[in-house]
């Protein structure tokens, strides 16, 4: 089963296992990965955006 390119706020928490007031708490700290607003305000993450910020954080543990 192929991964969605683009994920929604729901699926990106649901994979972080997160919940939406953490996910804006640790994004107004200036933390998280890149997001997209699209023109009708939803938000998207893109997978390879994700996949580069997971890869960050734990350079960052193991540092």
């Amino acid at each position: 089963m192929s991964r969605p390119q683009m994920l929604k706020l729901p699926e990106l928490l649901a994979e972080l296992g997160m919940s939406r007031a953490a996910f804006y708490r640790m994004r107004a700290r200036g933390q998280g990965p890149r997001l997209i607003k699209l023109p009708n305000g939803q938000i998207r993450i893109r997978r390879s955006d994700l996949d580069a910020w997971l890869v960050q954080c734990e350079q960052q543990l193991t540092a």
